[in-house]
């Protein structure tokens, strides 16, 4: 048995970080004016605290769905939703797991998440979803209880000084301290995750501030005066450098997260297919430009494909499009594109030569900025001899494995599998580590904001609650959740949410008893001494998953795979696969970190001698 399907996949990269800059590809013109949602906003229901007026901020901005975990300091807030039908709150089993849900819903949705905790270790267990937001530039509100003004500064219970904690990993956040403009407060910080380079932002509530009296009616969702994120690039550097990718024997795209965070897939399509450069994406990039497209050369980066990895190391004029150009994609930065001339498309001028020098830097919107170029473009690129080289490159390197039907399921098989039976707009999750590069990889991608993870920060855990907010943000499509044993046993308790809610969605645990890819690390690195990587005994998820109040199932062998496949899909409800692979695979390509991306180990011995 071999692999089943062709070789089509995505990137790897771990792409936008949001600063407290702004955007990294996208445009408030794509999610409404000025941060304001679109829809028409409900009559006001007037407002009597402070904690009504938060959750009038919430609801001028459209806000759906809230992901949270109660408690005393934030318990005000808590009271004026009772009486809020607008607003759905989904009570999760742990704080980061609310924040998780949140991130995937915004991922999805394109719209913020939203986020809430109470003070002390409420706030700060949601500071890892708040973190993995920053690194991945996804738009996130995290509101958290404060204790009263009064006791700020003296060790109160559940106290801890969350605006110095999380002023590090958000775009903005802010203490506030005042009931009558506690709401606007809310306005500001969802505009701001909303607009330019977005990001996480926070709003502390003392709870003084939220039990106090005040008439105030928070306006519609605004950014400051001063928040002015770029749109057009300069016109004379736009021209320049449409001379030069014209003028490119060797062109290629590198895509990232910024097109899909910008809205700009369709301005991408249209530059490759019109000018027919070759397109390769990053791994936040993936479903930017459809892998099924003859001009798709896969995914980059460190578990990328040869042939993508190959297209970057000699192509001789880039344009990338919403990267931040991080050392999972490009490895040692001076073998990454040597040859090339570099056209870096951004929102956020703070990532234009960070890591790799722009020779034409084009800061503003993702999409904004590929229409001026096609404007100014004089003509296609004399590439067709480059194309019949990425071509030959595609079929001597193609993503392939062995799947003997006497031995251990593969992974690869599994989620290929998956692949084939599920509609094009199925969204997939993964949490982080082996089983996250398998999906990657094998998984063909078509569409935007159909692939959820966590990229830059590397968050274990992140499947289960992912699968959650993004069923949420997308009830008619299909949801699958790829997920390792340890890192499903890190927030495995989030599916008592998806039984409780009765999400239909399934997960799928790629089980090898082991932390995967440190195990591998170790066997290429560590000269095979498995420390803390394996586990002597691990736990039935089937079982687990029956306990929480979903339906489990066990897959161990290829007979009667597609059949628990089927069940799992079929059932109305949360499903989890407890999918027993071969404990000795491991994900190939691979470049060891700091690497040459051209220089790609295929198996074990090639990795031995890079």
């Amino acid at each position: 048995m071999s692999k089943r399907t062709p070789v089509k996949r995505t990137e790897q990269d771990d792409e936008e970080h949001p600063s407290e800059h702004t955007g990294d590809g996208e445009h408030p013109s794509d999610r409404g004016d000025s941060g304001s949602p679109t829809d028409e906003q409900p009559s006001d229901p007037g407002v009597e605290t402070g904690a009504e007026s938060v959750v009038a901020g919430l609801e001028n901005a459209g806000v759906e769905y809230m992901f949270g975990v109660t408690g005393g300091a934030i318990m005000p807030v808590y009271d004026a939703l009772y009486e809020h039908e607008q607003i759905t709150h989904i009570t999760m089993a742990h704080e980061q797991g609310a924040a998780h849900a949140a991130d995937a819903y915004g991922i999805v949705s394109g719209r913020p998440g939203v986020c809430m905790a109470t003070s002390g270790p409420g706030a700060t267990n949601l500071v890892t979803g708040i973190a993995d937001a920053n690194m991945d530039s996804d738009p996130l509100v995290a509101l958290t209880g404060q204790v009263p003004r009064d006791f700020v500064g003296n060790d109160a219970f559940q106290e801890t000084d969350t605006i110095g904690v999380t002023k590090p990993v958000t775009k903005y956040n802010i203490f506030s301290d005042d009931e009558t403009t506690v709401g606007d407060d809310i306005g500001t910080a969802w505009a701001l995750a909303n607009e330019g380079r977005q990001g996480p932002t926070l709003v502390d509530l003392p709870k003084d501030v939220t039990q106090a009296e005040t008439d105030s009616q928070p306006a519609e969702p605004s950014t400051p005066d001063s928040y002015d994120p770029p749109t057009a690039a300069e016109d004379v550097m736009v021209a320049a450098a449409a001379e030069t990718l014209a003028a490119a024997e060797r062109p290629l795209v590198l895509a990232g997260g910024g097109v899909i965070k910008g809205e700009a897939t369709e301005e991408l399509k249209t530059v490759a297919r019109e000018h027919e450069i070759p397109v390769v994406t990053t791994m936040p990039g993936t479903g930017a430009f459809p892998q099924t497209d003859p001009l798709s050369q896969g995914i980059a980066g460190m578990h990328g494909t040869g042939y993508a990895n190959l297209a970057i190391s000699n192509c001789d004029v880039m344009l990338a499009v919403g990267t931040r150009f991080d050392d999972r994609l490009t490895g040692d930065i001076a073998t990454f594109a040597p040859d090339a001339e570099i056209i870096h498309i951004d929102i956020d001028p703070a990532e234009i030569s960070k890591n790799v020098e722009a020779d034409y830097p084009l800061v503003g919107d993702a999409g904004v900025v590929m229409k001026q170029l096609l404007r100014a473009m004089p003509g296609t690129p004399p590439a067709e001899t480059w194309r019949e080289q990425c071509q030959a490159w595609q079929e001597e390197y193609p993503l392939d494995y062995e799947a003997p039907e006497d031995e251990p399921l593969k992974p690869e098989y599994i989620v290929e599998s998956f692949d084939e039976v599920t509609p094009d707009d199925t969204i997939v999750a993964a949490g982080v580590g082996q089983h996250q590069m398998w999906a990657w990889q094998y998984w063909t991608f078509t569409e935007p904001r159909t692939w959820v993870t966590s990229h830059g920060l590397g968050t274990m855990g992140y499947a289960v609650p992912a699968a959650v907010g993004a069923k949420l943000a997308a009830p008619d499509r299909e949801v699958v959740a790829f997920d390792g044993d340890g890192s499903f046993l890190m927030t495995a308790q989030e599916l008592t949410v998806a039984a409780r809610e009765d999400l239909d969605i399934t997960i799928v645990v790629l089980n090898n008893e082991a932390v995967g890819m440190v195990r591998q690390w170790q066997d290429g690195f560590y000269g095979g001494r498995h420390m803390a990587s394996e586990y002597s005994w691990a736990p039935q998820f089937d079982k687990v998953a029956e306990a929480f109040g979903a339906k489990g199932l066990r897959a161990e062998t290829y007979e009667g795979l597609d059949a628990t496949i089927q069940e799992a899909r079929g059932y109305d409800g949360p499903a989890v696969i407890d999918a027993v692979i071969d404990p000795t695979e491991n994900v190939y390509p691979m470049v060891p970190s700091g690497g040459d991306n051209a220089r790609f180990a295929l198996n074990a011995d090639q990795l031995e001698g890079l």
